[in-house]
């Protein structure tokens, strides 16, 4: 059975095991799933992640990240904001401050995946894919 939320998918494992406090987490692997995995490592959300090829498929494993015990946790929420049934776009004026600033936004460009600071610095908008504090 195919999936109609890919990137839903990916944010709710991602939820989901970082509320049980597991290490790790593997997902499906697709270009936009590693571009916001990319953008997770580098905004510091994640510790890290591999691709990994298993004959036909790809798997992304993503290493999770906690504070100086596993009851800190870096991740706080992640929501999805564009779904398949209602998609949200922001034009460059009006894209979109996670809790002031404190998280960030992940917004699909023409210029690729982006953070809402990328996207204001490249003077682009696009759509809202998720939230993320």
């Amino acid at each position: 059975m195919t999936m109609s939320d890919p990137i839903a998918d990916m944010l709710t494992r991602i939820r989901n095991a970082n509320t049980a406090k597991h290490d790790t987490v593997d997902i499906p692997a697709s270009k936009m799933k590693i571009s916001i995995a990319e953008i997770l490592l580098k905004e510091g959300y994640i510790k890290a992640f591999d691709i990994v090829e298993d004959g036909n498929f790809k798997t992304i494993h993503v290493t999770l990240k906690y504070g100086k015990d596993k009851n800190e946790k870096i991740i706080t929420g992640l929501k999805r904001i564009s779904k398949p049934g209602l998609r949200v776009y922001a034009d460059t004026e009006n894209l979109p401050k996670v809790l002031g600033g404190l998280g960030i936004a992940i917004i699909s460009t023409n210029k690729g995946v982006l953070t809402d600071k990328e996207a204001r610095k490249a003077n682009v908008g696009g759509e809202v894919l998720a939230y993320i504090w």
